[in-house]
Order: structure tokens, then C-alpha cells, then sequence
């Protein structure tokens, strides 16, 4: 089994809305059995009693993994609880934005290995892509299990530095925001040139929708497949002219979006 230790010492999952439920899901799908998982929320859903979850039931001493999925506001809240469980044998995952790795070593102790992960909302469907990295007490064998534990909700890429959370945070972690941001923007366009906005949503939806999935898969870089749309003299030249205007168009548009985005999250790391 490719979670025995998980199986046998069991997991604690400490918060389980939408992110925790998409992940819990994905672990139970890859053989998790139901009774090794302990889930502490004060709203739980009806479904993890029937399924066998063990929900607010006193947690193990010291399981395999436990997986912090609170907000960053409750953190403080739920840390105290977990302190016992940092002598090393335990390994702490967070998916909360905006908090370090330093912090959490602060309330679990300098033994516990930590890795601090950061998802994007198309994890609720399994369609995420979550970067991590752990504190100097994580091993590969703790990255190892971490990386397939998070596969469950889409694709881990590991990163070099912590201060690299940032970025991430402002790119892929909030990344989804501005993309339905343009989704509404595109649908607007459309309305003002004639179209129901019940038809400029639907073509606006799947346009990006098809372009996203077209990007992931082609060997062809964007760029490339961008001037594949475009004709000399054409309707998409005409768009594009505006939408990579260097002064006012999307490039300075895009730094500056990614980069408050980033800057926020530092001043949550902060405190």
C-alpha cells in the first residue's frame, strides 16, 4: 500500500472545508482506509461520520501526518493542541496561506519536520497545483510523502526557498481569481458588442477553459501558440495590438497585479 505508515499511524486532518474535503477524498481514492483519518472541525460535514472518518474524536500521540488546512486567522487556535505531537515522529503539512515556516517551529518545537504548501481553488476538483517546502527537519522521505499526498488534488512542484512562497502565492495561489476576473471582463466585452450576456458567459467560460487546456498539453511554448492564432492584418492582431500594449496593456498590467498580490502575502508572513 502506498500509504501503509498513514494506514497503521493514522492521519489528522485539522480543518475540512472545501481544500481539506478535495484532498480527503483523493487520500480514500488512493486507499486511505476511512478509520485511520481523524478530522477536528466545528462544522463537519454529514458525509465523513457515514463514511468512518473519526470526527472531534481525541487524536492519536503521534500519527503519520497531520494536515493543517484551518484559515490563517485560526491558526494561532489550533496550534497549541498540536504541540505535543512535534517530537520529530510526526509530520506537519500546512496548506494556510501566509504562514511561515518559522512560526509553525515556534508553537511544534525545532524537532518537527514541517512543510509548508500552497494549493490554488481548482484543487476542489482535483485540477490544483500546489507548491511546497519544507523546514530543515523535513527529508526527502517527508517531501516524498507530501508530494503524493497532495497529488490528490492536481499537480506539486517544489520549491528552492521559502521567500519563493510569495510569488507563488501571488501567481498560482491567487491566480484563479484573476482568471475568473477575465472571464467577466471578456463576457462584458461581448455584451457591448451585441451579445446576450447568457452567450457571452458560455463563450467566455469555455474560450478560456479550452485555451488553458490547449496550453497544458501542447509541446508548443504560449507564445507559439499565440502567433498560431494570429493572421497578418487579422481580428486577432487587432485584439492583441491592445492587450500587449506595453504602456497601459496586460504585460504592466499583470506585474503589478502579481506583484500586490505578493507583497500582501509577505506582510501576512510578517505578522
Amino acid at each position: 500500500m502506498e500509504f501503509e505508515d498513514v494506514a497503521r499511524r493514522g492521519l489528522v486532518l485539522i480543518g475540512c472545508g472545501k481544500m481539506g474535503s478535495a484532498m480527503l477524498r483523493g487520500w480514500i481514492d488512493g486507499g486511505v482506509p476511512p478509520e485511520a483519518v481523524w478530522v477536528r472541525d466545528p462544522s463537519p460535514a454529514p458525509w465523513l461520520s457515514e463514511a468512518g472518518i473519526r470526527v472531534n474524536a481525541p487524536l492519536p500521540e503521534t500519527p503519520a501526518v497531520v494536515l493543517i488546512a484551518v484559515k490563517p486567522q485560526m491558526m494561532t487556535e489550533a496550534l497549541p493542541d498540536l504541540a505535543a505531537m512535534g517530537g520529530g515522529a510526526t509530520l506537519f503539512i500546512s496548506v494556510a496561506a501566509g504562514t511561515s515556516l518559522a512560526t509553525f517551529e515556534r508553537h511544534l518545537g525545532s524537532k518537527a519536520p514541517i512543510i509548508r504548501a500552497m494549493p490554488n481553488t481548482p484543487a476542489a476538483i482535483g485540477q490544483g497545483i500546489t507548491a511546497m517546502i519544507g523546514n530543515d527537519r523535513a527529508g526527502e522521505g517527508h517531501l516524498d510523502l507530501a508530494e503524493k499526498l497532495l497529488r490528490a488534488i492536481g499537480e506539486v512542484v517544489r520549491l528552492e526557498a521559502e521567500e519563493q512562497m510569495d510569488a507563488v502565492t501571488g501567481l498560482s495561489g491567487s491566480g484563479p481569481a484573476y482568471v475568473f476576473h477575465m472571464i467577466e471582463c471578456m463576457t462584458a466585452a461581448g455584451v457591448a458588442q451585441g451579445l446576450s450576456e447568457e452567450l457571452a458567459l458560455e463563450l467566455a467560460k469555455i474560450t478560456v477553459a479550452g485555451a488553458g487546456a490547449l496550453a497544458r498539453s501542447a509541446e508548443e511554448s504560449p507564445a507559439i501558440l499565440r502567433e498560431n492564432v494570429t493572421s497578418p492584418n487579422g481580428t486577432t492582431q487587432a485584439g492583441l495590438k491592445q492587450l500587449m500594449n506595453k504602456e497601459n496593456g496586460l504585460p504592466p498590467l499583470m506585474i503589478r497585479t502579481i506583484g500586490a498580490a505578493a507583497e500582501r502575502s509577505r506582510e501576512l508572513s510578517r505578522g
